[in-house]
C-alpha cells in the first residue's frame, strides 16, 4: 500500500507538540499550534515535537495520526480544541467553523489515533 502525503516544512512561530492541529504564525512562512474552531487552519505537526523557530513539518493532506482531545466518532469532521488536540467540529446552527479534516477511527480525549487531513470550512444548516 503506497502511502500518499503533502508535507511542508515551516519555522515554528512558537513551541509546537507533536501531533497538534496547527494554524498560521503571525510572520509568513511560521506556524503554531491552532486554539480554536474559528482559526484558518493549515494541517497537523509530525511525530517530533519543536522549539520556536525551529523547522516543523506539517502534514497538509492526507493520513497522520494526530491526538485527541475527546470523544470523536470516526468519519466525523474534526477541529482543534484549546490546545490544539482534534475534536468534533460543530459550529452552532448557521455558523460556519474550521475543520482540519476526518477522523478515522472512534477516539477518545488523549488518544493518538489516524485522521485524514484536508483543511475544509464546514457550515452547520440552519
Amino acid at each position: 500500500m503506497s502511502e500518499h502525503r503533502v508535507i511542508r516544512t515551516y519555522l515554528g512561530g512558537a513551541a509546537v507538540a507533536k501531533r497538534r492541529i496547527l494554524k498560521f504564525g503571525s510572520a509568513d512562512g511560521a506556524v503554531v499550534q491552532a486554539s480554536a474552531t474559528a482559526d484558518l487552519l493549515i494541517g497537523v505537526s509530525t511525530e517530533l515535537d519543536s522549539d520556536s523557530g525551529a523547522p516543523r513539518d506539517v502534514v497538509m493532506f492526507g493520513e497522520t495520526d494526530v491526538e485527541y482531545g475527546g470523544a470523536v466518532p470516526r468519519g466525523s469532521f474534526i477541529t482543534a480544541d484549546a490546545n490544539g488536540k482534534a475534536v468534533v467540529c460543530s459550529p452552532a446552527a448557521g455558523a460556519k467553523g474550521q475543520s482540519i479534516g476526518k477522523a478515522l477511527f472512534t477516539a477518545a480525549d488523549g488518544d493518538i489515533g489516524p485522521a485524514f487531513i484536508f483543511p475544509s470550512q464546514v457550515t452547520t444548516p440552519v
